[in-house]
């Protein structure tokens, strides 16, 4: 939702009529220009599938889907915090070191304290990541410091501080508990009860974004920061409490990345936060702020994934992975470059109409 949106609602809701004029208006125009963005997304996604899936059957099998699950669950938890940040027009390129860290602080609890609550182990890894999170959102909220600067020094920061808490360390999947590893391999057929759980959440955030005011406030922020400034947003705050929940997403990703893969040594998490954000951008969330949504980031997530899996079933490179990541990257942005042009042509024309 841009602000241009919200303005069209607003007025919409005052004087009861279309704030165009015309049938649907402004703000149903643009609303449906960007669904279908999500939609032809999602379009793409299935036909992938079909067509992965008639040269070689076994993609739609049981474990394999569970894999694909498991990974976008992961990747759709992290790009729901950096949908928020985004969508300021920002960027949060920590959450990979971030996500690292509590994974390894969080389940080595289990090496100290072989009793430890589970609850008390994610409740770390939470913690872990909203206290970085914050130092984030002070530097660039209050002390207007870049975020693309910011975050990735912290990137490095982070994963030296990783480097130096684990050593040559590393927590193995026989020193934790089965309850911890039944966070994620618990499952209803082929489909992980933690997915269902990650997906619910991610609902919530994007009906949260779309319906409150300080997630509306985040889409006028990254549409126009003077207009936002004007109307009393407060930005630092929003941009604060951003970054805040990014990193304590990323916390808790940590933690469920720990229980899937067992083994968490001082490289957990590398490289997540690009395919995070091309995730993000994929999934039609505008990387110059003010529109997209969290369920269309995870959409994205799942399509990335989906991809790198039938790549490896096809038994093409690995070197593709990355190669086609980047290429969706390069169209989405044009994609939504495009998308704005032909907005803002069509509403001049409307109001054309409208006037005359």
């Amino acid at each position: 939702m841009t602000l241009l949106e919200q303005n069209s609602q607003n007025n919409s809701a005052r004087t009861g009529s279309s704030p165009t004029g015309v049938p649907g208006g402004a703000s149903k125009f643009t609303s449906l220009v960007f669904r279908a963005r999500e939609f032809g997304i999602f379009g793409i996604l299935i036909v992938f599938v079909l067509l992965t899936t008639a040269v070689k059957p076994r993609f739609l099998a049981a474990q394999n889907i569970k894999f694909i699950l498991i990974d976008t669950t992961i990747f759709a938890l992290l790009a729901l915090g950096e949908t928020m940040v985004v969508i300021s027009k920002n960027v949060d390129l920590s959450i990979g070191s971030i996500l690292g860290i509590s994974a390894f602080v969080s389940s080595n609890l289990y090496q100290q304290f072989h009793h430890i609550s589970i609850v008390i182990v994610f409740g770390v890894g939470i913690g872990i990541g909203l206290a970085l999170g914050v130092v984030n959102g002070v530097l660039i909220a209050f002390g207007r410091v870049p975020s693309l600067v910011v975050t990735l020094a912290s990137l490095y920061i982070i994963r030296g501080l990783d480097v130096l808490i684990v050593g040559g360390r590393q927590v193995v999947a026989s020193s934790l508990p089965s309850n911890f590893i039944s966070v994620t391999s618990a499952s209803f057929g082929a489909i992980p009860v933690i997915s269902i759980v990650v997906a619910i959440i991610v609902v919530g955030g994007a009906y949260y974004l779309k319906n409150y005011r300080s997630g509306r406030d985040l889409y006028a922020i990254g549409s126009s920061e003077q207009a936002a400034a004007l109307v009393g947003i407060p930005i630092a705050k929003r941009i604060f409490t951003a970054f805040a929940i990014s990193g304590a997403i990323a916390g808790l990703a940590g933690v469920i990345w720990a229980s899937y893969y067992g083994t968490i040594d001082s490289t957990a998490g590398t490289g997540y936060e690009f395919t995070v954000v091309t995730a993000v951008v994929v999934g039609g969330v505008a990387i110059v702020g003010g529109s997209g949504s969290a369920i269309g980031a995870a959409i994205g997530a799942l399509l990335l994934n989906t991809i790198n899996s039938s790549l490896y079933v096809l038994g093409v490179s690995a070197f593709w992975d990355q190669a086609i990541s980047g290429l969706l990257l390069i169209l989405a942005i044009a994609l939504d470059r495009g998308l704005g042009l032909y907005v803002a042509k069509s509403l001049r024309k409307r109001s054309s109409r409208v006037a005359s």
